[in-house]
C-alpha cells in the first residue's frame, strides 16, 4: 500500500459564517465518485470556460481549494503570487492564487472560489490517475456534503434543517478551516487526544514522533518498519507499526496500521494535535459533513469490518508517463534486500504483464506472499523475488 499524507493547511484563512436557513436542506446535486487505494475520494468537475473534465481529491485536510500548476499552465491562466503559505509534512511553500473562479460539480456551479496553485504531479504518479486539484474547506463550508461509500455517490445539499439517518453517531468536532476531533488510542496505555479528521489522507492513523516519544505510548516491543511517504514539499521518511486500538464514539478499531512521522514543519502543532485519522478508517462509514452546524454524522457501511492492510514490502511504485516505476525503496525492507532500486521499471509481477497499475498495487499488498518482479534497469533485464511481510507478526 502506498501511504500518502496530504495536509494542505492555509496559514491565513478567512471566512464568513452564513446563517442557517429555517428551510430544510435540499439536495442540489448527486454525482458519482471514484474510490482509490486507502479510501481517497476522487470527484470530477469542470472549469466552466474549459471543456476538459478534471479530477479532484475530496479533502477535509485542505483549508481551501486548489489546482495543479501544470493544468493552470496548460490552460494559459495567470495566477497571482501571494505571501500565503501552505504547510505540509515535507515542507512549507508560498503559493499563487486564481481568485474569483467558478467550478461545475455535476451541474452545480460554485462561484467565488479562490484556487491556490500547487504541483500535484507526485499525486498523479502515486494514484495512477491524473490529479487536477483538491477540494476542501471551500466546498464543505458552503454546503452539506453526504458521502455514500456503498453506492459511490456524493450529494451536495443546501444548508438547512436536516434529519440524520438512524443507527449512526453524531460527532461534534472543532471546525475552522480544518476538522479536529477527539479520539482515544491504546497501545502501551490508553490516551485521549485530538486528531485531524482528514479524508484526503489514504492512511488509517498517523502520529507525530514528538507525541510518541513524550507519551511512551507504544509498547516497548513494537517493531517499527521504515516507510517512505509523500506530502506537500516532497518525500519524507516515516515508520510503520500498529497500535492496539483507535476509538471515537461507540466505534473501536483494533490492530490499526499506524505511521509515525517527524513533524519538522509543525503541521500538527503538537501538543494541540497528536496526529491525524485518515480515510482508510472514515471510508468505513457513510458520512454527512455539516460544517454549518459543526457536525459530522457517521453510519457504518458495508466496508466497516474490512481487514486493514498489514502488508509490508518497502516498495513504492509510481505511474509516470504510462510506465510503472519504483519511486522509493525503504532501507532494510524486503524490497531493499531483494536488490530493487529507485528508478527501476517494473515490467511484470508474477505472470501478470498487463502494466495495470492498480492491479500491481494490490499484488504488493499480499502479506506473507512471495512474488516475482520482472524489472528493467537501464539496458538490463532482471528477475527478483520479494517475500512480503506482515506487520502484525514479530520479526
Amino acid at each position: 500500500m502506498c501511504f500518502l499524507l496530504l495536509l494542505l493547511v492555509a496559514v491565513q484563512v478567512t471566512h464568513a459564517q452564513k446563517k442557517i436557513a429555517d428551510e430544510p436542506a435540499k439536495v442540489l446535486v448527486t454525482m458519482p465518485f471514484q474510490l482509490l487505494n486507502g479510501g481517497v475520494v476522487i470527484v470530477q468537475g469542470l472549469l466552466p470556460a474549459y471543456p476538459d473534465t478534471l479530477n479532484f481529491v475530496l479533502d477535509t485536510g485542505s483549508g481551501g481549494i486548489s489546482l495543479d500548476s501544470s493544468l493552470v499552465a496548460h490552460l494559459g491562466l495567470s495566477p497571482v503570487p501571494t505571501s500565503i503559505k501552505l504547510r505540509g509534512v515535507a515542507g512549507i511553500k508560498k503559493v499563487s492564487f486564481l481568485r474569483n473562479q467558478r467550478l461545475n460539480l455535476g451541474g452545480l456551479i460554485i462561484d467565488r472560489l479562490n484556487f491556490h496553485i500547487n504541483d500535484y504531479s507526485f499525486l498523479s504518479s502515486i494514484y495512477g490517475i491524473r490529479i487536477d486539484g483538491i477540494i476542501g474547506y471551500s466546498l464543505f463550508s458552503r454546503f452539506i456534503v453526504k458521502i455514500d461509500y456503498d453506492d459511490l455517490k456524493l450529494q451536495i445539499c443546501s444548508n438547512g434543517r436536516l434529519e440524520y439517518p438512524s443507527g449512526g453517531y453524531l460527532l461534534k468536532p472543532h471546525i475552522r478551516s480544518l476538522v479536529v476531533q477527539d479520539a482515544s488510542i491504546q497501545d502501551n496505555r490508553k490516551i485521549q487526544a485530538r486528531f485531524l479528521h482528514d479524508i484526503g489522507a489514504g492512511v488509517s492513523l498517523m502520529l507525530s514522533k514528538a507525541f510518541v516519544d513524550d507519551s511512551a505510548f507504544l509498547m516497548e516491543n513494537r517493531k517499527l518498519w521504515p516507510k517512505r511517504g509523500h506530502g506537500l514539499g516532497g518525500k519524507i521518511d516515516m515508520q510503520l507499526t500498529i497500535v492496539k486500538a483507535v476509538r471515537f464514539g461507540p466505534y473501536r478499531f483494533k490492530n490499526v496500521p499506524t505511521l509515525i512521522f517527524e513533524d519538522q514543519y509543525d503541521v500538527t502543532s503538537y501538543p494541540y494535535l497528536c496526529g491525524l485519522i485518515g480515510n482508510d478508517i472514515f471510508r468505513r462509514f457513510n458520512a454527512i459533513y455539516n460544517y454549518a452546524q459543526g457536525e459530522i454524522h457517521l453510519l457504518p457501511n458495508k466496508g466497516f469490518r474490512d481487514r486493514f492492510d498489514y502488508s509490508y514490502s518497502g516498495l513504492d511504485i509510481q505511474l509516470i508517463n504510462g510506465t510503472i516505476e519504483v519511486g522509493g525503496v525503504a532501507e532494510k525492507s524486503p524490497a531493499a534486500i531483494a536488490g530493487i532500486k529507485e528508478g527501476d521499471i517494473i515490467l511484470g509481477i508474477n505472470n501478470d504483464f498487463s502494466a495495470n497499475f492498480a492491479r500491481y498495487k494490490k499484488m504488493l499488498q499480499q502479506a506473507n506472499k512471495q512474488i516475482f518482479l520482472f524489472i528493467r534497469r537501464g539496458e538490463e533485464l532482471l528477475i527478483t523475488q520479494i517475500k512480503i511481510k506482515n506487520i502484525k507478526r514479530k520479526g
